[in-house]
């Protein structure tokens, strides 16, 4: 949804951006495009092999600055540059991208034989591995239900704190092949597919990094300023939908009998059109966006 999105950032060629998510950098290519020689750009990511593709494409580019952090420390490196501007747009493209799911050595697809990590900074944090070590039967079941929807969540838990026992898990293959022995029946999608997804959400704390950034976004925001946010998942997504309709509809802790008028307890941001899903052209071009949506919101002047 490239265009879509950065049709919802409504560019202004002298303002002050944010790719929180440079992933490979399609949509910082598109936003450099409509940025004059006065406007900025900050890209952010916490995938190293990113902010190192980043560098190699944008170091010699005055409007540009890289940082390699996650999206959440958004606040707090504006800081650290010395940067007290407020921003004019900011783009989160949520998930995991394509260059990590083809990578077997990063250890997202359970579709080739790798290593099993999950983290988007390999650097920090633990594994996926190093969780289903460590983690007890009850919370797997609780990450395989609450992140992936796996409805046989606790068989799949039971299996892996049997199985590691004697054999620990270590690659994508072998959590895999557990997953197809225990579940019944398969459909069309492998059902592996739920548990990787909810693993890859627990150990990289995508969630809370989300909740983290919303918290700080309307401060950081220009007044007119826009937010456009591609999520993949229904829990991300319902947290998006979530805070914009809060932040539209200001805090309304009146009374209901209070005659007040809308208008005198709007929020600071409001919405820009409805939600966007990808096009059946693109969905054809690229599978793995079939569950985009794209949501954006601005800040009320």
């Amino acid at each position: 949804m490239l265009e879509e999105a950065i049709n919802g950032l409504h560019i202004q060629p002298d303002g002050f951006y944010v790719d929180a998510t440079f992933g490979r950098g399609g949509h910082a290519a598109k936003i450099l495009e409509q940025l004059s020689p006065e406007g900025r750009l900050l890209l952010l990511d916490r995938d190293p092999t990113a902010v190192a593709v980043a560098r190699e494409k944008y170091q010699d580019d005055a409007r540009v600055t890289i940082v390699h952090r996650p999206f959440s420390a958004l606040q707090e490196v504006l800081q650290q540059l010395e940067i007290h501007s407020k921003i004019d747009g900011l783009l989160l493209d949520l998930g995991v991208s394509s260059p990590q799911l083809d990578q077997s050595e990063r250890g997202f697809s359970f579709m080739n034989d790798g290593p099993l990590d999950m983290r988007m900074n390999p650097q920090q944090g633990v594994s996926a591995a190093e969780w289903l070590q460590q983690a007890d039967q009850q919370e797997i079941a609780r990450v395989l239900w609450e992140y992936g929807d796996e409805r046989h969540s606790r068989r799949i838990a039971r299996a892996i704190v049997n199985d590691r026992v004697e054999t620990p898990f270590s690659s994508t293959t072998q959590l895999a092949e557990l997953i197809k022995r225990v579940v019944p029946g398969h459909s069309k999608k492998h059902p592996a597919t739920k548990s990787f997804q909810a693993i890859r959400i627990e150990v990289n704390q995508e969630l809370q990094e989300l909740r983290q950034m919303l918290d700080q976004l309307v401060d950081l925001l220009q007044a007119g300023g826009r937010i456009a946010i591609i999520s993949f998942h229904s829990l991300e997504d319902r947290m998006v939908k979530r805070f914009f309709r809060r932040c539209e509809k200001g805090e309304q802790d009146f009374p209901p009998d209070i005659p007040l008028r809308t208008v005198e307890y709007q929020g600071e941001m409001k919405t820009v059109g409805k939600a966007q899903f990808p096009s059946l052209q693109e969905i054809e071009q690229n599978p793995r966006s079939r569950s985009a949506v794209l949501r954006v919101a601005e800040k009320r002047a």
